[in-house]
Formats: C-alpha cells, sequence, structure tokens
C-alpha cells in the first residue's frame, strides 16, 4: 500500500471508545501505516484539512460532532477530495450504510468488525489500482 505521495498511508481514527482504538492501532501497525488517533468528533475536520490523510476511519456516534457531520463537511471541501472515509457504526443497520454512502463515505464497517474485514477494506482503498 502506498500513499498520495508515495510513502506509507496515513490513516486517521476518529474513535471514542479505547478498546477499539487499540484494537485498530494493532491493525494498521501490522499493516506498516502510519496512524494517528482522535477520540472526539471535535477538531476532526480542522486535523483533516492540516494532514490530508489518505484514509479516515471514522465512527458515526462521536462526542461534540457525529461522524456524518465530519463526512460532510469533508466532501463539501474540494481540496480533500482524495481523501478516503470508512465509517464505522455498531448500528449497523442497511439504513446507516445507505446514510453513510449518501454522505460520501467511501466504505463502512459494522461493530464489532472482524479484522479481515476492516484490512480487506483497507486494502481496496489504498492499493494503487491496479495492484
Amino acid at each position: 500500500m502506498t500513499g498520495e505521495s508515495g510513502g506509507r498511508p496515513r490513516v486517521l481514527i476518529v474513535e471514542d471508545e479505547d478498546n477499539i482504538a487499540i484494537a485498530l492501532d494493532y491493525l494498521l501497525g501490522r499493516e506498516g501505516l502510519d496512524h494517528a488517533r482522535l477520540a472526539t468528533g471535535l477538531g476532526a475536520v480542522e486535523r483533516i484539512r492540516a494532514e490530508r490523510p489518505d484514509l479516515v476511519l471514522l465512527d458515526v456516534m462521536l462526542p461534540e460532532v457525529s461522524g456524518y457531520e465530519i463526512c460532510q463537511q469533508v466532501r463539501a471541501d474540494g481540496a480533500l477530495a482524495r481523501v478516503r472515509i470508512v465509517m464505522m457504526t455498531a448500528r449497523g443497520s442497511a439504513l446507516e450504510r445507505r446514510k453513510a454512502l449518501a454522505l460520501g463515505a467511501d466504505g463502512f464497517i459494522a461493530k464489532p468488525f472482524e479484522l479481515k474485514e476492516l484490512r480487506d477494506e483497507l486494502h481496496r482503498l489504498l492499493d494503487p489500482e491496479g495492484a
């Protein structure tokens, strides 16, 4: 997997639950991805603008600002068009999935997720085309 600049892809985790963040940290580390975490939705859009991660793993239910609002704001900013967003929620209904995708998310993972499912989604979104 390579990032936009040709280096290792950068992933921003926006997740308030520590146990899920620890699992994500483990998986992303094993995959060789640079990553950082925010535990609240407050300031997430500003951080995405500043860091331009290749991918954002975005929880739907966050303190301060919801993942849906963050997704909408990122998609409204043309300068962030290349940032991929995977929404994560414990409410994995078809309605939630449709809402996430309608707001511009590139993928959707229901929690609790299998690490293989998330790994497959990371490769789908971060591997160079044709790889």
